[in-house]
């Protein structure tokens, strides 16, 4: 009876290692789907990491060129501004009125206007309604 034993030992050992190859079979089957489905995924998402590089690359340089033209815009303006403040300073029309507006930020009336600036009455009026004090 020993010997019964010991062959029936034997082949309950044998069907569980059986099993058990049969196991450890289907999961090397899944996680070798799963590694390719990882792989998969891992090629998709660099090919998205190229293009979004690509991507980013075009908008630095567009960044670079949009900067590029805003500091051109910046330099055309100021030189504008500096032709528009020359322009002024060497109009006396508008040095009389830059002083007719500062004589009524300071308080002159229509006479004082007319005396120190030349200006016609109605221009001094006009100026005193437009920029006295209320």
């Amino acid at each position: 009876m020993t010997d019964e034993v010991l062959i029936a030992a034997t082949l309950v050992f044998i069907v569980a290692c059986l099993g058990l190859v049969l196991y450890l079979q289907q999961r090397i089957n899944q996680l070798s789907v799963d590694i390719d489905d990882l792989s998969e995924c891992l090629d998709e998402m660099n090919e998205q990491n190229v293009h979004f590089k690509r991507e980013l690359q075009e908008l630095r340089s567009g960044t670079i060129g949009v900067g590029r033209r805003v500091l051109e815009f910046e330099k055309t303006l100021k030189k504008q501004d500096a032709k528009i403040d020359e322009t002024h300073l060497q109009d006396p029309q508008a040095k009389l009125y830059s002083r007719a507006m500062k004589m009524v930020s300071l308080g002159a009336d229509v006479e004082e206007l007319i005396q120190e600036c030349e200006l016609p009455k109605a221009e001094a009026e006009l100026l005193l309604r437009l920029h006295g004090k209320t």
